[in-house]
């Protein structure tokens, strides 16, 4: 088994990942085992060696892996699937699609189950 790369979160919190914004990756990481794919983006001073390390090691066949902190400081790995560097206005971005087990995933889904907290309660439910 060959060596993975690592993008090695040394201090700061536990990323914040999210559920993917994407749909493209629904089919692209379609496999016999379910899995999930997170989203995280990360600031970095080092971004553009990070992208060269990483696209060096998908080219040779390596596994690509976040190591990071979690809530109780120890450390954790997930298999990066895509990334993607940006550019913003404080630095640069990693953004990475990761595979991950679902109870790590923040999903802020906003659902609109049809009732409004400003409804009055008062009235009837025909309008009558």
């Amino acid at each position: 088994m060959m060596e993975p790369e690592y993008i090695t979160i040394l201090e700061g919190p536990t990323p914040d990942f999210r559920a993917s914004p994407e749909l493209w990756n629904l089919s692209v990481f379609e496999g016999p085992q379910p899995i999930d794919i997170a989203f995280c983006r990360l600031r970095t001073a080092t971004g553009a060696d990070i992208r060269a390390r990483c696209t060096d090691a998908w080219v040779d066949g390596r596994a690509v892996q976040l190591d990071f902190p979690d809530e109780m400081r120890l450390r954790q790995q997930l298999d990066v699937a895509a990334m993607r560097l940006i550019s913003a206005d404080d630095g640069e971005e990693l953004h990475l699609w990761l595979r991950t087990p679902l109870e790590i995933v923040n999903a802020d889904v906003d659902v609109d189950d049809g009732f409004d907290e400003d409804d009055d309660e008062d009235t009837d439910f025909f309008g009558f």
